[in-house]
């Protein structure tokens, strides 16, 4: 006979149901279509439930983006997860490429829907708007940590010139939340291909 579940892990439950229901819905009906009472609803909790847990509609939709983009609950910043150390830490360039279009594939796969809907969301709600240019800058923030990675690794040396600040900037448009929808969700790609078609990008973009 299975132990009777904790109260905390009956709460880390009752809050991850609280959020999935927000991602299906967030990603069905976009951020103004969906209300709180839809959230609790789905969840099957009280209303005074979800406003408990994270006190408004707002900050449930950024600690789910945080969860989406993460992949888990832990605060452990990007840079310092092991996908990234291995992007890192590899010696090949077109290797660390690779690697850094799988984990934007591991990425997207599970935060693209959230993704969109603070893009969507972000032109009407000036809290919203200031948590998507976060989500840019952190973006960026890694993206050029790993550019220059690459260039030391090519021995400064980039396709065309380029710079670190350049390469982050094509990586963060080939590796974006916007190009993958556009191409899986928009134009039905898998994202195997869309992983492969993005290292592929990034070789031809970046390496001499």
């Amino acid at each position: 006979m299975a132990a009777p579940l904790s109260r905390a892990e009956k709460a880390r439950r009752t809050r991850q149901r609280m959020l999935d229901a927000a991602a299906r819905l967030f990603a069905e009906r976009g951020w103004a279509g969906t209300t709180v009472e839809d959230i609790a609803r789905t969840a099957e909790v009280g209303v005074q439930t979800v406003y408990f847990t994270f006190g408004n509609k707002r900050a449930l939709l950024k600690e789910l983006l945080d969860t989406a983009v993460a992949g888990d609950t832990d605060p452990i910043a990007t840079l310092d997860r092991p996908w990234a150390r291995e992007v890192l830490g590899t010696p090949d360039p077109a290797r660390q490429l690779a690697l850094q279009a799988a984990g934007a594939r591991r990425i997207l796969e599970r935060a693209a829907p959230v993704l969109e809907a603070v893009r969507g969301a972000a032109a009407a709600d000036p809290e919203i708007a200031a948590l998507w240019r976060a989500n840019h800058e952190q973006r960026h923030t890694v993206q050029l940590e790993f550019a220059r990675a690459l260039a030391a690794k090519a021995g400064g040396a980039l396709r065309d010139g380029h710079d670190a600040a350049s390469a982050a900037d094509i990586a963060m448009t080939v590796l974006g939340p916007e190009t993958y929808g556009l191409l899986v969700t928009g134009r039905g790609w898998t994202a195997a291909r869309w992983e492969r078609w993005a290292a592929d990008a990034l070789v031809r973009q970046l390496l001499p």
